[in-house]
């Protein structure tokens, strides 16, 4: 190979070179683009804690609001409140015991009972739909009851009662939950009926 033929070839492997490193630079970029638009998107409200649901192991009871389809039965079907007894009363069947229970439990007891001479192979879901409230009280600026969001955590509690005041001692938090008192976290999930309490600090 000749002088002009070996700067030709020197040219031509160099603009190859250049071009597969612009072809890197912009997948990468892609790639970055791509990840930080799918973060946004995926993206949780700070306080509350992602992918957090309840309703699957969410122990029901009174004030608790329960939507309970029958399929292909719309007069059976409705949205139904938990009373102070516990229990919820639906159509044909009557007052069925919901406190003490989850959905999944409401689900079969619901479809037990309308087999026993009503329908021969109910289906039948049932959802949350409205949680009972939640209390917050001790060294926030607004304590009292809060209407309950799926995920809440103990600061975003606090936020909602309008912050911590002054005096306020965030690592000594209580959770009172079914008459049993814990110490929580800023993160640790809050359930439908829990007292948040927050304790002074006394320096």
């Amino acid at each position: 190979m000749d002088r002009a033929n070996q700067v030709r070839a020197v040219k031509v492997m160099s603009r190859v070179k250049q071009a597969v490193a612009s072809l890197f630079f912009f997948v990468g970029l892609a790639l970055t683009a791509s990840a930080a638009w799918a973060q946004g998107v995926s993206s949780t409200p700070p306080g509350i804690a992602p992918g957090v649901s309840i309703e699957a192991s969410y122990i029901l009871g009174p004030g608790d609001r329960v939507r309970v389809i029958v399929f292909n039965e719309t007069d059976l079907s409705g949205d139904f409140d938990v009373d102070g007894r516990g229990q919820i009363s639906v159509p044909l069947i009557g007052e069925i015991q919901a406190g003490g229970g989850t959905v999944r439990q409401v689900e079969r007891t619901i479809e037990q009972r309308l087999r026993e001479g009503f329908l021969r192979d109910p289906k039948v879901s049932a959802q949350v739909i409205g949680y009972r409230p939640f209390f917050i009280l001790g060294e926030v600026r607004t304590p009292g009851s809060y209407p309950y969001v799926n995920g809440m955590t103990v600061v975003s509690a606090v936020a909602i009662a309008g912050g911590y005041t002054p005096r306020a001692n965030k690592r000594e938090v209580v959770i009172i939950r079914a008459g049993k008192e814990m110490k929580a976290t800023e993160e640790m999930v809050v359930m439908p009926g829990d007292t948040v309490r927050v304790n002074e600090r006394f320096f």
